[in-house]
């Protein structure tokens, strides 16, 4: 099996050991990996893509992060993002036994992060 060591700059190294496959009563399907030599790696965790050949190979892919967008502006039940794709989204949740507040809360966040966003435009344009 061919893992990446972080110590060796991203190098391949083979190592040797025993691989269980298994099944949760979930139905999730389980591997383990036990080495059976001295390697020297750092712990790891992620997301990974793990493929199963026919010949007894597995291949294992860590899957990429999600890059995620903090909140440009947030109030109580509302925030506003800037997306990779260009756009701003405006995201406002709300419990179940507040659903009476409805209009009255959307119009008052939003209309605070409008103003919020407003004063950013005016102070750049100020200084530029």
């Amino acid at each position: 099996m061919k893992t990446r060591n972080s110590n060796l700059l991203g190098e391949q190294v083979m190592v040797e050991g025993l691989m269980a496959f298994g099944k949760l009563e979930t139905g999730e399907r389980t591997l383990d990996f036990e080495c059976c030599e001295d390697v020297a790696a750092e712990p790891f965790q992620g997301i990974f893509k793990v493929q199963g050949m026919r010949d007894g190979n597995v291949y294992m892919s860590e899957k990429p992060r999600r890059h995620k967008n903090k909140p440009i502006f947030r109030d109580d039940n509302c925030s506003l993002s800037h997306g990779q794709n260009h756009k701003y989204y405006f995201v406002f949740t709300m419990d179940d036994d507040c659903l009476r507040e409805l209009p009255q809360k959307l119009v008052q966040q939003a209309g605070n992060i409008s103003r919020k966003v407003l004063k950013m435009i005016f102070e750049k344009e100020a200084l530029g």
